[in-house]
C-alpha cells in the first residue's frame, strides 16, 4: 500500500548506503548462512500447504522446494492454476469439502489461507493425527494498537477481541479472527503450533500495490512527493524472506508466537527510498512534506502515500524473537530493485493471466498510490505552503 531540498538529496545520499545494510541486518551474514543451506536440508520433509497459490504461498512452496522437501497443495484450484504442473494437488473447500486430506500424512502444514476460526477448526482437527506441526500464518493486526498507539508491540502485547466470536465478518474483524485463529490452532495442536505474526509482506508477486507503489514511483522518475520529514519508520517484510523462515521453523521444529515483519535495526522512511533510488533510478528527487501540509490537504495515509503512517499513530513492532529464532532479511533495497522488475516484466503478464485477458496492451491498475496529477498539484502548493509559513 501504502503508504526535497538539495541538502535533504545530499543527506540522502550518504545515507543511503548505510540504509541499505541496515534493513537486511547484516548482508554478508545473511549470504553466508543462505550458502551453508545450499545443500538443502538434513532431512527430507513432506509438507502440505493450505492454499499455496496466491502471493505468499508460491514463495513459500519454492522455498520448500529448494530446501529438497516435499508439497502437497491443497486449494480450491482457482486461483494460478498454471503454478507447480509437477506437484501434487488436491482439490477441496476449506469450508466442509477436506475428503482429499483424509488418510494422508505429513511432516507438517501451513496454513496460508485461514481467516475464520470455524474453518481453521475444521483443518486442524482432521489433521491433528496426520501431521506433526501447525504452521498458521497470522498478522500483527492481532494486536488492537497497531496503527493508531505509538508503543512497542512485542508477542506478550494485547490482542484484540470480539463481543460475538461468532461474527465472521472479516473486512470488520480481520485482526481478532486471526487471533482466535491462531488459539483454535493452539487448542487442536498444543505445543506443536507455530503462529508467525508478519506485517507488510511485499515484493515481487505483491498484488496489494502497498509497497510496490515506492519502486513504481522512482522507476518514473522526476520530483516525488515524499511524506513528512523522513524520520517515521518503515517495516516491511520480504515474502521470499518470510517463506524461507517459514520453511526453517519447520526444519528446526520452532513452535509459539513470533512476530515476522522487518527488520534486524530501524529503518527510516527517507533510507527506504534514497535505497530505492540507488538501486533503481538515480534520475528522481524527494520532495518532503510536512505531515500538517498533508492533513491539510486530506492527502490519506497508506492509500495515497503508501506505507505513511503519522507520526502520533506509529507503533514500532519488536521481531528480536524471532530474529533469534534464525529469522534474516534481505537489505530493502534488493527488495526495492527486484518488485520494480518484477513490475516492468511480470506484473501485467500475471494479472492478465490470472484473468484470462488475451488483449496485452492491457495493464493493471494501481490499487493505491497517489495519480500523477493530484501528486503534481501537491508539490505546487506544496511550494505555496512553505512560503505562507516562512
Amino acid at each position: 500500500m501504502s503508504d526535497g531540498t538539495s541538502r535533504r538529496e545530499l543527506i540522502g545520499a550518504t545515507i543511503a548506503g548505510a540504509g541499505l545494510a541496515l534493513a537486511g541486518g547484516a548482508l554478508l551474514g545473511t549470504r553466508a548462512a543462505r550458502a551453508e543451506e545450499e545443500g538443502g536440508a538434513a532431512k527430507k520433509l513432506k509438507l502440505l500447504i493450505l492454499g499455496g497459490t496466491g502471493f505468499l504461498g508460491p514463495h513459500t512452496v519454492r522455498a520448500a522446494l529448494e530446501r529438497g522437501h516435499e508439497m502437497t497443495l491443497f486449494n480450491r484450484g482457482r486461483t494460478n492454476t498454471h503454478l507447480f504442473p509437477d506437484l501434487e494437488k488436491l482439490q477441496g473447500d476449506r469450508d466442509g469439502k477436506l475428503d482429499a486430506l483424509k488418510g494422508r500424512k505429513w511432516d507438517a502444514v501451513i496454513d496460508t489461507s485461514g481467516y475464520v476460526p470455524r474453518i481453521v477448526k475444521m483443518s486442524a482437527e482432521l489433521l491433528k493425527d496426520s501431521v506433526q506441526q501447525y504452521v498458521f500464518i497470522s498478522t500483527i493486526s492481532v494486536y488492537p494498537g497497531f496503527g493508531r498507539d505509538d508503543y512497542p508491540i512485542d508477542e506478550d502485547s494485547e490482542i484484540g477481541t470480539m463481543e460475538d466470536p461468532t461474527n465472521e465478518s472479516v473486512r470488520q474483524f480481520y485482526g481478532p479472527l486471526k487471533a482466535l485463529c491462531e488459539a483454535e490452532a493452539e487448542k487442536v495442536f498444543p505445543g506443536r503450533t507455530t503462529n508467525i505474526r508478519p506485517g507488510l509482506i511485499v515484493g515481487p508477486g505483491d498484488p496489494t500495490d502497498r509497497f510496490s507503489y515506492w519502486p513504481y514511483r522512482v522507476m518514473r522518475g522526476g520530483t516525488i512527493l515524499a511524506p513528512g520529514d523522513g524520520t517515521t519508520e518503515v517495516q516491511v517484510i520480504d515474502a521470499r524472506d518470510l517463506a524461507a523462515w517459514t520453511i526453517h521453523t519447520i526444519e528446526q521444529q520452532v513452535t509459539g508466537v513470533y512476530n515476522a515483519t522487518g527488520f534486524k535495526g530501524r529503518v527510516r522512511f527517507e533510507e527506504f527510498l534514497h535505497g530505492c533510488k540507488c538501486a533503481i533510478n538515480h534520475d528522481c528527487s524527494f520532495d518532503w512534506a510536512s505531515e500538517a501540509f498533508l492533513k491539510e490537504h486530506k492527502v490519506r495515509p497508506f492509500m495515497e502515500l503508501p506505507l505513511w503512517i503519522p507520526k502520533e499513530a506509529l507503533p514500532y513492532v519488536r521481531v528480536d524473537k524471532a530474529i533469534k529464532a534464525g529469522l534474516t532479511f534481505r537489505p530493502i533495497a534488493i527488495t526495492s530493485a527486484d518488485t520494480a522488475e518484477w513490475i516492468r516484466t511480470e506484473r501485467d503478464k500475471a494479472w492478465r493471466l490470472q484473468r484470462r485477458i488475451e488483449d496485452e496492451t492491457k495493464t493493471k491498475p494501481w490499487r493505491v498510490g497517489i495519480r500523477p496529477e493530484r501528486e503534481k498539484t501537491l508539490l505546487r502548493q506544496r511550494l505555496d505552503y512553505d512560503l505562507k509559513f516562512k
